[in-house]
């Protein structure tokens, strides 16, 4: 049996996965969750969006950065708030977090949006994201509208720093513009 060797990726992962486990067991997971929401609120307003507006979100799983608070606060600031679906083929589709039984909005329900809020394991200064590695965002971010700023929600220190080596990056590779943790918002590139 072929041993074959991880790809810089894999490993990195591995690696960031190990130290996300760390991380989220000394945070507070509530405190964190209403400072993002409060981060997501700021960046709402600084983005000159308000009631009408689309987000694209997510549902955080355990050890991610929470997510109901600022879900939460987005719908009750009047957004539209979509929360993916990941098919089969790793794709996602998109339903309205505020009325999930209207069913699926489809692949292209992602133009919809004016804001992304994206996972991700770490980002690096150049706006490289890695993710779990199924690719769905790569796949389901080029189908936005052009100028629509994609926002990937970390804990504090994951953001990687410029003194460290950057992610691995492969062309298909979706950048993202911006950071934000329970410590607040930072803009990359």
């Amino acid at each position: 049996m072929q041993v074959v060797a991880p790809t810089p990726k894999t490993q990195r992962r591995r690696e960031l996965r190990a130290r996300r486990r760390e991380i989220a067991a000394g945070r507070d997971a509530a405190a964190d969750d209403a400072a993002l929401a409060a981060g997501a609120l700021a960046l709402l307003r600084r983005s000159g969006l308000g009631p009408g507006s689309v987000v694209l979100s997510y549902e955080s799983v355990p050890g991610e950065p929470p997510t109901p608070a600022t879900n939460a606060a987005l719908v009750a600031a009047g957004v539209r708030v979509l929360v993916p679906d990941t098919l089969a083929d790793l794709d996602l589709d998109w339903h309205d977090l505020s009325d999930p039984a209207a069913g699926r909005l489809g692949l292209d329900a992602v133009g919809l949006a004016d804001l992304v809020l994206s996972p991700g394991l770490a980002v690096d200064p150049g706006g490289t994201r890695l993710g779990q590695g199924g690719g769905c965002y790569d796949k389901a971010l080029p189908r936005r509208r052009p100028g629509v700023p994609v926002v990937t929600l970390l804990h504090p220190g994951e953001l990687v720093g410029v003194d460290d080596e950057p992610l691995p990056r492969e062309p298909f590779d979706q950048p993202v513009d911006a950071v934000l943790t329970a410590d607040g918002y930072t803009a990359l590139r």
